[in-house]
């Protein structure tokens, strides 16, 4: 009996030490960014510009950017339960040069005179790319495209450097140029894309370091995955929302486990 035990015994202790032990690639973050105010947006008249008849068409896929000869700039948009839409969030405090030096660019579409998305990231050094797509039929002067000319600034409190500025004539036309932030600035400035043509096409994007980070859905809510176990920096920012334009949290991640972050930008 007592020889039995002890085999019994000796295969359970073999069982657990040949079981695998669970192994984590991080842990997630998840929450919802909210905006305590108003929406707000920024008017345009489309007379005032090119392409008149054509640029309102992008009511076909958004009908609250036009109301007749009136075109808006959605500066703050606010969701369900005060969610702000276009927020990013990034966990800050890391740099992954692998990762960075990996990057393959940061993709940006024009069309029906709209930047597409309003807002995302980008890495410094790494390319960005813009590709007009729009064409009127309907003008002779713009059968073959509708003349974009996309410009980008490095921004960094109130000042801004110009970093390309190329003209983009025909459908099918593309760029491929480098972000280029100097001095630091890329540690505290955003990236901004406007076209000289059309005033009311503008984007926005964060500079990260690592791939950590997410555009928050409709209704403010993210989620990042695989982030390092340990406490750290994470930044909730937005081109318009709060004088400050982002805030800052201290997130203590477990290894295999969730933290959620409710992030509420005044």
């Amino acid at each position: 009996m007592k020889s039995a035990l002890s085999a019994m015994l000796g295969v359970a202790a073999v069982a657990l030490v040949a079981a695998p032990l669970t192994s984590y690639a991080g842990g997630t973050i998840t929450g919802k960014v909210t905006y305590a105010g108003k929406p707000e947006q920024k008017e345009f008249l489309f007379s005032k510009f090119p392409n008149p008849k054509f640029c309102p068409k992008i009511a076909e896929k958004d009908k609250s950017k036009v109301d007749g000869d009136k075109r808006f700039l959605k500066q703050i948009e606010v969701g369900k339960d005060g969610g702000l839409k276009g927020a990013v969030v990034v966990v800050a405090d890391i740099e992954d040069k692998a990762w960075m030096d990996g990057y393959a660019g940061t993709e940006v579409i024009a069309e029906f005179c709209d930047f597409q998305p309003f807002s995302g990231i980008v890495v410094n050094t790494r390319p960005f790319k813009v590709e007009n797509t729009d064409a009127d039929p309907d003008d002779p002067k713009s059968v073959a495209g509708v003349l974009h000319n996309p410009h980008s600034f490095t921004v960094k409190g109130s000042t801004s450097a110009t970093g390309f500025n190329i003209g983009l004539a025909k459908k099918g036309d593309k760029l491929d140029k480098p972000v280029t932030f100097r001095g630091g600035a890329e540690k505290e400035g955003y990236f901004r894309l406007q076209c000289d043509q059309h005033e009311f096409m503008q984007s926005f994007f964060l500079p990260v370091s690592n791939p950590h980070f997410a555009v928050v859905k409709e209704d403010g809510s993210f989620e990042i995955k695989d982030v390092p176990a340990g406490k750290h920096k994470v930044v909730a920012w937005h081109p318009f929302a709060g004088k400050a334009k982002k805030i800052e949290f201290e997130v203590d991640v477990a290894d295999g486990g969730t933290a959620n972050l409710k992030a509420e930008i005044k």
